[in-house]
């Protein structure tokens, strides 16, 4: 198993960005335990609805805030408005990490008695934080979709994947991967294309497909427009047998693992402006052919040993670029500029035809994405 420093890929074992930590409908105001980052949270939604991340460990005797089952703190309830008891002493941190009250002591609380609070957001679903080794603000939103509010779209639930024993470089590299397609995907590509562009890695490729095209021929070729926004969260427009969109999340447990997820929201089949029960099943069944789909990569992922320095062929894609992006977000964001001015712009595998302007539709989803969040 190779961790981020046999990568070379720069100063911080953990990267800079927003991360999935959480399946939106599963936090109550019962805390979830997580370990994501290479450390303990405390996840949990105030009465007022406040999503609230807590570093999980209490700075009085350092109990952990989220794993206790029988202490009566956790059997009468921790979630006192959007603060939060330590289940040992009774200790009662605000959404702003703050103790606000030691329940047997007089005296003033000091400053001291704290917790970090971690910048979290809810959007598509999920619950994200915003990760920064030198403790800047969000450097970019969560990206959103349009659609996500839109009736005609049947929204997707979370195929939870579970944790695998991979370093996400080896994840990311997908985003260059042309030459998979075929021999994983039974994909004929017949344009591909990267473009770097900031926080943002775009790819546009077309071509039959053997898993997510009807097989009676109305849909003969697959397009998908994917990008990732930052390193761990990846949207990926398609039009296939129905119009979608791929969500795929990876968020790094530890050093070298990751946790994954997968959804697949789906415009409705029927073709109405709201989605009907039937629409409803179509996608799920459609989702469960992307899912097979992703399955193939995972599978892939799973039983490799790391690619430290891959042999790569002209005819690959632009894996190096790719790296080089990556890297950005594993160094001071002074040194950003630096990788980006090595990188931005448009590369085509050789060999290969690039994306015509009709594959990107009439609104990019990057361009979709930043006007959901200007909205």
């Amino acid at each position: 198993m190779a961790g981020t420093k046999d990568y070379g890929l720069g100063e911080f074992t953990y990267p800079r960005g927003w991360f999935m930590v959480a399946d939106a409908a599963e936090v109550k105001d019962k805390p979830l335990p997580l370990h994501f980052l290479g450390q303990e949270f405390a996840l949990y939604r105030g009465k007022s609805g406040k999503l609230v991340l807590l570093d999980a460990y209490c700075p009085h005797m350092g109990t952990h805030l989220a794993r206790n089952t029988t202490s009566y703190v956790v059997q009468d309830g921790p979630v006192e408005g959007d603060s939060i008891r330590c289940p040992y002493h009774g200790w009662r941190f605000g959404a702003d990490g703050q103790c606000n009250e030691i329940p047997y002591s007089n005296l003033p609380i000091p400053k001291t008695a704290c917790v970090r609070s971690w910048p979290v957001v809810e959007r598509l679903g999920a619950v994200y934080v915003w990760h920064d080794p030198e403790g800047g603000e969000p450097e970019w939103d969560a990206p959103g979709l349009p659609e996500w509010d839109d009736e005609g779209w049947v929204r997707h639930s979370w195929d939870h994947l579970g944790q695998l024993k991979c370093h996400q470089q080896e994840i990311v590299d997908n985003i260059a991967d042309m030459t998979h397609l075929k021999p994983v995907h039974g994909s004929i590509v017949e344009f591909f294309e990267n473009e770097f562009r900031g926080h943002l890695a775009i790819q546009r490729q077309g071509g039959p497909h053997r898993t997510l095209v009807a097989p009676d021929g109305r849909s003969p070729i697959l397009i998908t427009d994917t990008v990732y926004h930052g390193p761990g969260v990846l949207l990926s427009r398609m039009t296939g047998t129905h119009d979608s969109i791929i969500l795929i999340m990876h968020t790094p447990v530890d050093d070298g693992v990751v946790q994954a997820w997968h959804g697949l929201m789906v415009k409705a089949p029927s073709g109405g402006r709201k989605a009907t029960e039937q629409d409803s099943a179509t996608a799920r069944m459609y989702q469960a052919g992307a899912l097979a789909a992703f399955s193939q990569d995972f599978e892939v992922w799973a039983n490799k040993r790391p690619c430290i320095n891959g042999m790569y062929m002209p005819s690959d894609g632009a894996f190096r670029k790719a790296r080089t992006w990556y890297k950005q977000f594993y160094n001071p964001r002074a040194k950003k500029d630096e990788y980006l001015r090595q990188v931005q712009g448009v590369f085509v595998p050789a060999g290969m035809k690039p994306a015509p302007e009709a594959a990107r539709g009439e609104m990019s989803l990057a361009d979709a994405v930043a006007a959901a969040q200007a909205a």
